[in-house]
Formats: C-alpha cells, sequence, structure tokens
C-alpha cells in the first residue's frame, strides 16, 4: 500500500490512463459494430492505438454473429485489472473477485451511457451552430448516434422541424443509468 502522499496521485494516473485507453477501445469497438468509415483519420488513429492489444486476444477470442467478443473481454478485463490495481493501492489488500467484475462491469456500462450523453451532446450543438459543417470527425459522430437516434425519430410524431429525439435518447441513458448502471456499481468501495 502507497502511502497517501503518493496513493491519491497514483490512483488519478491509472484512472485516467486506464479510462483514455477505454475509451479507445470502446470507439473502435462502436465504430466496427456501426460498420463506420474506417478510412476515416479518426478511425486510422483508433486502429493504430488499440491494434497492438486488442489483435493478440483475437487469436483466442473469435467474434460472435459479427460481435467483436475480443473487444469486450478486453474492455473488462483492463477495466478489472485497473480497479484490482486501484483496491490495492488504496487500501493495501486484494479485492475480492466476484463483486470487482461486476463493479467492472457496471463502470463500462457508465462509460458507454456517458460516451453516447456526450456524442449526443456534441450532435445537437453541431445541428443548431452549424448544421451543414463537414469535418472527418462530424461524419464519425452521425455514423455512431443515428442508429440510437433512428428508432427514436421513427416513434415520435412529427414536430414540424423540431427534432426531440436527441432529448428523448437522453432521458432514456439516464433511465437505463439509473436502472443497470448505478446498482452494478458500489459493489466495492474504491476511492475513484
Amino acid at each position: 500500500m502507497a502511502s497517501s502522499y503518493w496513493a491519491n496521485p497514483l490512483i488519478f494516473l491509472i484512472s485516467t490512463a486506464m479510462t483514455l485507453y477505454l475509451l479507445a477501445l470502446m470507439l473502435r469497438f462502436l465504430l466496427q459494430t456501426v460498420r463506420a468509415d474506417f478510412l476515416n483519420p479518426i478511425s486510422q488513429f483508433l486502429v493504430r492505438a488499440t491494434s497492438p492489444v486488442l489483435n493478440p486476444v483475437r487469436r483466442f477470442i473469435p467474434g460472435l454473429w459479427g460481435i467483436d467478443l475480443a473487444a469486450i473481454v478486453l474492455m473488462l478485463a483492463i477495466q478489472a485489472a485497473g480497479l484490482y490495481l486501484v483496491f490495492y493501492i488504496a487500501f493495501g489488500q486484494w479485492a475480492p473477485a466476484g463483486p470487482l467484475l461486476v463493479e467492472s462491469a457496471g463502470r463500462l456500462l457508465g462509460l458507454l451511457l456517458n460516451l453516447y450523453t456526450v456524442l449526443i451532446l456534441i450532435g445537437v450543438i453541431v445541428s443548431w451552430v452549424n448544421p451543414m459543417a463537414s469535418h472527418p470527425g462530424l461524419h464519425l459522430l452521425h455514423q455512431l448516434i443515428d442508429p440510437v437516434m433512428r428508432p427514436i425519430r421513427s416513434f415520435l410524431p412529427d414536430m414540424g422541424g423540431l427534432d426531440l429525439s436527441p432529448m428523448v435518447a437522453l432521458i432514456l441513458i439516464h433511465l437505463v443509468r439509473m436502472m443497470v448502471a448505478y446498482p452494478l456499481r458500489g459493489q466495492i468501495p474504491l476511492p475513484m
């Protein structure tokens, strides 16, 4: 166990590095799932950043029905390893494996929901500020959020040009966060 002087900065660095890499893996997984443009420079960056770790895992864990199971297992393993290390630094003992895996799944789901919240809000802001903007990042943004927004838009009645689907999507995301992600979290006490 590190002294409290070193523990907090170390936990912060581990948590930040883990979250950034998990975001890169999650974005790559989502872009694959929606069959986004992988010639896009942002997609190319994500592939280069994640391939050294993801490709060896793919040798052992094949995909299933077009779903990249290796990416899911790798995200769960990185999340669990990071939480395991943080728990050890904070408390000087190893966390129990069962609650740690449940906590990891809850945190991954929370990260996914937070990512989609941010993506939808960026999409809304861009549609207000410059709806005709063309940028490689905006193209990927629309490829990521359109599969979420399309069913909501088809369900909502025509509002005369007013699109309420982002608001409905954000409400649904928050409900999933409250009903699924939050109950999975808090399985083990963590300082982050």
